[in-house]
């Protein structure tokens, strides 16, 4: 008997391999405890990137597992050039090793100018 293909996964599931749909629906929600937070306001693009890597860094090392990284909103019509980068430095490097998944942040958090980051447990 042939094995038929694999479905695609269903619209709302969690795209993050390790994460449950309820622990997806937490961390869209803001419902995880934020345990971390790094302000980006004011800074270059490569002072963003090295404080977003090393505090990442610290926050795993530290056990933490919900952070919050605020990019800021930015101005013009295309937004900020750290709230554009920052998604994408969490997909490179070292930091795609840390980062279990991320969702924009709620209004209370910031909305569109922060994330929430989801850390892997370390092990």
């Amino acid at each position: 008997m042939a094995r038929e293909p694999a479905a695609a996964a269903p619209a709302g599931r969690p795209a993050a391999s390790g994460l449950d749909r309820r622990s997806a629906q937490r961390l869209k929600r803001g419902a995880l405890p934020l345990e971390g937070r790094l302000d980006l306001h004011g800074m270059t693009r490569e002072e963003a990137h090295r404080a977003l890597q090393s505090f990442l860094a610290r926050a795993q090392e530290a056990g933490k597992r919900c952070v919050l990284v605020i990019t800021g909103k930015g101005g013009g019509e295309r937004g900020g050039v750290l709230r554009a980068e920052v998604p994408r430095w969490l997909d490179e490097g070292p930091n795609r090793g840390r980062v279990l998944a991320k969702a924009a942040a709620q209004p209370r958090d910031g909305g569109a100018g922060a994330l929430y980051v989801l850390l892997r447990r370390k092990r």
